[in-house]
């Protein structure tokens, strides 16, 4: 795949990720009236924010393997996702996951959340991630249980860390899955077993 062109969206979703994270900095620098370190971890117990950001990271992908295997909506979704990021270069994919995952919890757990409430901010979440056709409904339902836990992660974390591995890690591991074409068949719309 090195010599495919780059996917028009890829600059734009960098554009967008990068103004949600600046976004969300300038509010909660506002909220709080510094920004330090322990927005995104606890200190003296970081490594616990790690370990539960890949624990609940590892179960989002395992429930989405498991709604996948029985909802055709998961399966049309992923291949209309798959032709999207199809071009993406394994860095491209692990470097979008990053800023996707950074700019999504800095604005949604960190700012919104904190105005308005986890339930709220985790449905303003769903419909972010509701796209325009009948597919990307399951992906908004997705995103609402996600958010949900995401945002009781950072509530019990007292931090960002742990949201932001687990939401940087089913990105990850989905866009390069995605990426690799590992569920979409070209030619066919099939899901590859």
């Amino acid at each position: 795949m090195g010599g495919a062109a780059r996917p028009s969206f890829y600059p734009l979703a960098w554009l967008f990720y990068l103004t949600l994270a600046i976004g969300g900095i300038v509010w909660l620098g506002f909220q709080r009236g510094r920004i330090g370190v322990e927005l995104f971890l606890t200190p003296e117990r970081f490594w616990l924010d790690l370990v539960a950001g890949v624990a609940f990271g590892s179960a989002l992908l395992g429930i989405w393997a498991a709604f996948r295997r029985i909802s055709i909506a998961a399966r049309a979704l992923e291949a209309e996702l798959g032709k999207l990021v199809a071009p993406l270069t394994r860095s491209e994919a692990i470097a979008l996951a990053a800023i996707s995952a950074i700019g999504e919890e800095l604005f949604f757990r960190g700012a919104l959340q904190g105005a308005i409430g986890l339930v709220p901010a985790a449905i303003l979440f769903a419909l972010l991630h509701a796209g325009p056709a009948k597919p990307f409904r399951v992906w908004g339902l997705f995103a609402l249980l996600a958010g949900l836990g995401l945002g009781f992660l950072t509530s019990w974390r007292g931090a960002l860390g742990g949201a932001i591995v687990a939401h940087a890690l089913v990105n990850g591991v989905n866009l390069l899955r995605l990426a690799r074409g590992k569920t979409w068949k070209d030619g066919d719309g099939g899901i590859a077993r």
